[in-house]
């Protein structure tokens, strides 16, 4: 019998690379949902080629578009996932949607499946409260599958968090790694979008320049695993071959080397065991290992990002704030509004602004509580620039 299988965020990068695994194998799964936002041309390609039960489409023109021309009676396209019928579990749902707004239908699916492999950060960052009270209310297994969390999943499986001492996540230091601060102030975005070893989209790319992604992944790490903030720290290993480095109290330290590519922690998540990654991607390993562990501290002058590594955990929504703040500043960056530091300091302005404690201390309940908190930090943001 084939395993049923879904994707939120089936256009973007995570959800192509899942699909390109699951096209190898097509004798073993059915897809029975596949989630967009408005990706109008990928959305029909993705309609013809894959053929799944569901298609939901967030954005609401587009998904009016599709629906008009749509005559296909066994190929169901809905708005949201309250028109999603289900009878059986599904299998394995992959959570990709980028953003905040994946939180939503992250906790929603969760009900509906037996496995979910998790790369949406916003919604652990913002929300991960409510998917693990989900996850444990329907007995759903998550899986991380960003590389760095995944390998802390893989290497921690058989440990108490007592036995840790130190959990370091790897950031390959982006284009700008051996800039001066001086150079890295008159960057444009199109420099910072040409990540020296990873494909990804613009938001991820200009959060690796910047190194906030690893600040982002620090508190992933803390929510998933229940890692104390104190064990967690990052190191710049620019051949991005090792992704998180344990250590252990008994003086032994553990990674998971791998190839840059999505495909390998994607593929062991869905496998988890008794397969082989040939089938879906070919290897590109430089065999000498001994040039391939570098690793050097986070300078703060060329990333002063590092100081909200001490800053993210003020407060119980200080998380929230510093990524919803960040992404208005990258997409104002991107828009050449702001320079690249600048990204920076208005981060830290926001944290100085007089209202800030006011929505730093709340704990919030629910999704309506968590857009509250984040939609002021994204306003206030605004008003900090303009």
């Amino acid at each position: 019998m084939k395993k049923i299988i879904s994707i939120l965020g089936s256009t973007g990068s995570i959800g192509q690379q899942s699909l390109k695994i699951i096209s190898k194998k097509k004798n073993i799964f059915q897809i029975y949902l596949l989630s967009a936002n408005k990706n109008l041309n990928e959305i029909k390609k993705q309609i013809l080629k894959y053929k799944p039960k569901y298609f939901m489409i967030s954005n609401y023109e587009t998904y009016k578009k599709i629906k008009k021309n749509h005559n296909n009676k066994k190929i169901k396209i809905i708005n949201n996932l309250d028109n999603l019928r289900i009878k059986k579990k599904i299998d394995i749902c992959i959570s990709a949607i980028p953003g905040v707004t994946g939180l939503k239908p992250t906790i929603s699916i969760i009900k509906f499946s037996k496995k979910l492999l998790i790369a949406n950060k916003e919604s652990i960052i913002c929300g991960w409260r409510l998917i693990e009270i989900e996850a444990k209310r329907y007995k759903t297994k998550i899986i991380p599958i960003d590389s760095e969390h995944f390998s802390i999943f893989k290497l921690i499986q058989s440990h108490e968090i007592s036995e840790i001492k130190k959990i370091y996540l790897t950031a390959s230091g982006g284009p700008f790694l051996n800039f001066s601060k001086n150079q890295i102030s008159k960057i444009k975005p199109k420099d910072a979008l040409k990540h020296p070893k990873w494909e990804m989209g613009k938001k991820i790319s200009i959060d690796s320049a910047t190194l906030m992604n690893k600040i982002l992944e620090i508190v992933e790490a803390h929510k998933l695993f229940k890692i104390p903030y104190h064990k967690l720290d990052i190191l710049i290993h620019p051949n991005s071959l090792v992704h998180a480095i344990v250590q252990f109290k008994n003086g032994l330290y553990s990674f998971i080397y791998h190839e840059n590519s999505m495909i390998i922690p994607i593929a062991n998540a869905i496998f988890e065991k008794n397969f082989d990654i040939d089938i879906f991607y070919k290897s590109k390993m430089n065999k000498k290992f001994e040039n391939n562990l570098i690793f050097k501290p986070v300078s703060q002058k060329v990333f002063p990002t590092i100081v909200f590594k001490r800053l993210i955990n003020q407060n119980p929504s200080t998380p929230i704030i510093v990524n919803a703040s960040n992404e208005v500043l990258v997409e104002q960056f991107l828009a050449k509004k702001i320079g690249f530091y600048d990204i920076f300091k208005f981060i830290l302005n926001v944290l100085k602004d007089k209202n800030y404690r006011k929505y730093a201390i709340r704990k919030p309940k629910n999704i309506n509580q968590i857009l509250t908190i984040n939609n002021w930090a994204k306003k206030t943001t605004l008003e900090k620039i303009y």
